[in-house]
């Protein structure tokens, strides 16, 4: 499986790829010269039944599968729902890998979460720190679910000799994400509250937390690049971070924002609401050594980009 064309005649399933990161991944796969590319749609095969993943093996016949389907969210979405996001996750994920390892599939790269990292990470944070404490609480129940794919892709690889990887991407954004304020992570949000708060005119927006905490974005199409430079040339178990290298704190991605859309009000922080992890930014170095992929796009283009789109499509 290594080289950089040894995925073009592979027959090659991506789960979720008509999702957010997915349908870019699919992109990048086609810009390849890849020409067997299935998107099961979730209508049609529910992942976490088995009869219905088996059903998606003897269909497609897949001998790489990309494993990108979750359920996923902010931390709004993370409290409400906390019981749904683990076991959804963590049945996706189970039977999706089994089921490949039953049909024989070559590779299987699964997609992990920043989530999955203990609240007080050293940053920035390495690999070998993935097992060093306990996730942050409102997010922890998918962190560990999808933690959990990690421990059954190296157990398959010990046992059964199945090559698994195992990513661990940052906070995803860019053109097509979740601007749904129920479920949105926080670059969505932010744009959409400035976005309608210059519409209908309103001098205050009111975000969550205090502004203190720090993130890692990368841009999505960026994410599908490393996705797929793994899917060419990465054939180890240990689990390798995703991301741009970079932090900025919530309070600056806010003012960012809010210059870029041309909100001209202030910010009121909702201190009684939870920030998430204090701070986050992982260590990019594996990624670039083992299969070359370092992020291109600069944050602030990336977040124009962004913003242009969600405002075309909400004239």
């Amino acid at each position: 499986m290594s080289g950089q064309n040894s995925l073009v005649a592979k027959r090659i399933t991506v789960t979720g790829g008509a999702g957010f990161l997915g349908s870019v991944v699919v992109r990048t796969l086609n810009a390849r010269g890849c020409a067997h590319v299935d998107v099961p749609r979730k209508e049609e095969y529910d992942l976490r039944d088995v009869g219905a993943v088996r059903k998606l093996y003897r269909d497609f016949m897949p001998e790489v599968v990309i494993h990108l389907a979750a359920k996923v969210g902010g931390i709004g979405l993370n409290r409400e729902k906390p019981g749904e996001l683990f076991f959804d996750n963590a049945l996706m994920g189970l039977c999706v890998m089994e089921e490949a390892r039953k049909a024989g599939v070559e590779k299987f790269v699964t997609v992990g979460t920043i989530c999955a990292y203990p609240k007080f990470t050293p940053v920035p944070f390495r690999e070998e720190n993935l097992w060093n404490g306990y996730p942050e609480e409102t997010n922890a129940p998918y962190g560990l679910a999808k933690k959990m794919l990690l421990v059954q892709a190296q157990s398959y690889r010990r046992q059964y000799g199945m090559n698994v990887i195992y990513l661990l991407p940052v906070n995803l954004y860019g053109p097509g994400d979740n601007f749904d304020p129920r479920s949105s992570h926080v670059i969505p949000a932010l744009v959409r509250k400035c976005v309608e708060a210059v519409r209908a005119g309103e001098k205050e927006i009111v975000v969550w937390g205090s502004g203190n905490s720090t993130r890692e974005f990368l841009y999505v199409d960026d994410a599908a690049e490393a996705i797929v430079l793994a899917a060419e040339k990465y054939n180890d178990g240990a689990p390798v971070n995703i991301g741009a290298g970079f932090e900025i704190s919530i309070r600056e991605l806010a003012e960012t924002i809010k210059e870029l859309v041309g909100f001209r009000g202030t910010f009121r922080w909702d201190h009684g609401q939870p920030d998430g992890q204090p701070r986050r930014r992982v260590d990019t170095s594996k990624a670039r050594q083992e299969f070359g992929f370092t992020a291109r796009t600069e944050f602030r283009e990336g977040l124009k980009r962004t913003i242009e789109w969600y405002w075309e499509r909400n004239e």
